[in-house]
């Protein structure tokens, strides 16, 4: 089989599109035919090196895909050949007291496939029946396999950490990216009123397509000053914030008493300046949030499997083409997910 790969960390030059076995699944695994394998941010971070991470190379890349199971490990219960399967990619160790309270993203040895763990982007793979969720037959690949982690993570992010209620007004920062654009949809959807960031005027009408009641472009001005001008010097009560860096202080700013600021990562940078002042006064909520449980990640795709949610599609890239599609995320170019399929399949 042809699978992407990289032996070393570094820029795009280093993925590789190779030839490798088809793996065999041990008897709690499901071998799958990729039919659609999303990019995600992590990705890039992966290819590129990260404190701690300690990778056993090749490392195939890849958190998300989708595909059709084709053989089944002898203690397998929950699918059968055949079946439509999309990757839920967060992995737990199933018996530490987080575990054991139902908070499995929380799991003291928690790891992601793709990440700490070989990675999907491949056109077959092996996956755990437990990192594996059913897809109706209608659904689409591109959906399916682009779905899970973006969505999985705005969903405890927006419903459990924060909370969210109707009445709740939302800014959700980089609403053209993978997070972004599933965190206005679930805002939207939930109630309430949302503000969206993003680059260009024409981000921000696929965001106000995709539930935004307000606009606002960041290159133009600074979204803080926008926010407490088109709320009255309020604020609003949450804010989504998966970039941090320089525009921290602007997040914390644009919050109003009693807000939260809800993250799950950095991508522009992990040690932003904190304007601590501004929180104990305010008596604003930083609160962390990492993938999900089980649990939230069924009710979540349940609502893009029946269309109520939809990731969307820059571009479909073939498999061969990856380091490609790695620019397209790296230079943030469109709006939505990048999705590679194999090149048999295009």
């Amino acid at each position: 089989m042809k699978t992407v790969q990289f032996t070393e960390h570094g820029s795009r030059e280093v993925i590789e599109y190779a030839d490798r076995p088809q793996p065999t699944p041990t008897a709690n695994e499901l071998k799958i035919e990729v039919k659609a394998a999303a990019l995600n941010h992590l990705d890039i971070w992966t290819r590129r090196g990260m404190p701690g991470l300690d990778l056993e190379m090749p490392h195939v890349p890849g958190s998300d895909a989708a595909g059709v199971v084709v053989e089944v490990g002898e203690n397998v219960s929950r699918f059968d050949l055949g079946d439509h399967v999309a990757v839920s990619a967060g992995v737990s160790c199933g018996h530490c007291e987080f575990c054991r309270d139902g908070e499995e993203s929380m799991c003291v040895r928690y790891q992601i496939i793709g990440e700490h763990r070989p990675g999907v982007h491949s056109e077959y793979t092996t996956v755990h029946e437990d990192n594996l969720v059913p897809v109706p037959d209608h659904v689409d690949w591109e959906v399916a396999g682009s779905a899970s982690l973006v969505f999985q993570t705005a969903w405890r992010m927006l419903v459990t950490r924060a909370a969210l209620s109707p009445t709740d007004s939302v800014l959700v920062l980089g609403a053209s990216g993978g997070v972004g654009h599933a965190a206005v949809q679930i805002a939207d959807h939930v109630g309430g009123e949302v503000y969206a960031t993003a680059s260009s005027e024409e981000k921000l009408g696929y965001a106000a397509d995709l539930g935004a009641d307000h606009g606002i472009d960041y290159t133009e001005r600074d979204y803080a000053d926008e926010i407490r001008e088109r709320t009255g010097k309020r604020g609003v009560d949450v804010v989504v914030d998966h970039i941090a860096g320089e525009s921290w202080s602007d997040s914390l700013a644009s919050l109003a008493r009693g807000g939260k600021l809800v993250t799950c990562g950095a991508t522009a940078g992990g040690q932003p300046h904190t304007d601590v002042n501004r929180i104990f006064w305010n008596q604003l909520s930083v609160l962390g949030s990492t993938m999900a449980t089980p649990g939230e990640v069924d009710d979540v795709l349940s609502l893009v499997w029946d269309g109520t949610f939809e990731p969307k599609t820059r571009e479909v890239v073939p498999m061969s083409e990856a380091a490609r599609a790695h620019e397209k995320l790296e230079n943030r170019e469109g709006f939505g997910k990048v999705v590679l399929k194999p090149d048999s399949e295009l």
